[in-house]
């Protein structure tokens, strides 16, 4: 079995280096033009070097997203920002539009050519179509089954990307028009307000809604990579640190697991509870062995179990005390878990808590207050400090 890239979403530069710290092979975000998510921050330019630079001194890689449908005044300047990343040494785009494809090749630039799954690529003539053009690799839309994935594979042996993990569009592959609709935001130019997920009013129902349930593959990632796939994608440029930490490191963890032939089913169930845990929504496996049912939407409303399961954020470790920055209400007698890149997971009960002027406390319950903790085993700064709800 082949090692697949494992890419990780990046909303700003501080995301994108946790994604790289947890994990990721590979980060891919958008600039401050042409990108799809217009509601993140996104990356100035100057972020944009420092970034590249910063990933490429891991040997990872960066790919930046150029992925909106554009219009006559989007072409202006086209040209100019994309000699800019390739000056940047990026190493890849993401796109959707045909322009920026041919644009790419005409221009001779350095950086590979990915097919957004905005494309809803779905079929071998199409991959094919797209391999003559230029393109390297393509992001098959998600509504791709096995059979569809192998199929394209098989015959065209062009590299492909698909998500594993992360929120599903009700449309087919981002190709809706709701938002631009309903409030005259295009969700094909970055302006998407998530319509799908509003509670509508039918037949004296308030709470009807149209979306999906999230995607989670855990359970198929051994078939996914015995399948072929170059890379396996994480959606969630808007989450938050541990969100894409979290994520990040549970496939990081299953993938070279079973590269090792060491993934227990225990540990399968394990990292399935802390994937459920750490999203909002409800997850399937969606189109990739059977199709969707009822089971796999939201249709009567929902239940999104916000939790304030990430309560601090590693400082330093010096002379048995773990130093933490606290992100959410902590206190004597609490059971946590201690996880990070190179630190194993392990439970700590919490017996004796001190402020940061080493002042004996029950409570840490002010953000972002500095908290120690007595500890024996050593810890690295950027580990991630949670509520314990499973046994390792």
């Amino acid at each position: 079995m082949e090692m697949p890239e494992l890419l990780a979403p990046a909303g700003d530069i501080t995301r994108a280096k946790f994604a790289l710290l947890y994990g990721a092979d590979a980060i891919y975000f958008g600039g401050s033009d042409f990108g799809l998510r217009a509601n993140a921050k996104n990356f100035s330019r100057d972020e944009i070097i420092e970034i590249t630079e910063y990933a490429h001194s891991l040997c990872k890689k960066v790919y930046v997203t150029v992925n909106i449908i554009f219009h006559n005044d989007n072409l202006k300047q086209l040209d100019e920002y994309l000699r800019f990343l390739d000056r940047c040494n990026i190493d890849g785009i993401i796109a959707s539009d045909i322009i920026v494809v041919k644009r790419m090749k005409d221009l001779n630039l350095k950086p590979i050519v990915v097919l957004s799954t905005q494309n809803s690529t779905l079929n071998v003539g199409a991959v094919r179509f797209w391999q003559n053009l230029g393109v390297k690799r393509i992001v098959l839309a998600r509504e791709s089954s096995r059979e569809n994935i192998k199929e394209i594979i098989d015959q065209t042996g062009v590299e492909i990307e698909t998500f594993i993990h992360g929120a599903m569009c009700t449309s087919i592959s981002g190709k809706c028009v709701l938002s631009n609709y309903l409030t005259n935001r295009d969700a094909n130019r970055g302006g998407c307000v998530q319509a799908c997920r509003w509670c509508y009013k039918v037949a004296n129902n308030p709470d009807f809604t149209m979306m999906s349930k999230d995607l989670n593959m855990v359970s198929h990632i051994k078939d996914m990579i015995d399948l072929g796939i170059s890379s396996f994608k994480i959606e969630g440029r808007m989450r938050s640190i541990y969100y894409i930490a979290t994520v990040t490191l549970c496939y990081r963890r299953i993938i070279d697991a079973i590269l090792n032939d060491s993934l227990t089913s225990d540990e399968e169930l394990y990292y399935l509870n802390v994937l459920n845990r750490c999203a909002n929504r409800d997850s399937a496996a969606q189109f990739y062995d059977t199709d969707p049912t009822a089971d796999d939407e939201y249709w009567d409303g929902r239940n999104e179990k916000t939790n304030q399961d990430f309560v601090g954020l590693v400082q330093d470790y010096d002379n048995g005390m773990a130093i933490i920055e606290e992100r959410n209400y902590l206190k004597v007698g609490d059971v946590v878990q201690f996880f990070g890149p190179n630190t194993e997971t392990f439970d700590y009960h919490i017996h004796k808590m001190y402020d940061e002027n080493d002042n004996e406390i029950d409570v840490a319950n002010h953000p972002g207050m500095i908290i120690k903790l007595p500890l024996d085993q050593k810890i690295n700064k950027w580990d991630m400090v949670r509520i314990k709800t499973f046994d390792k």
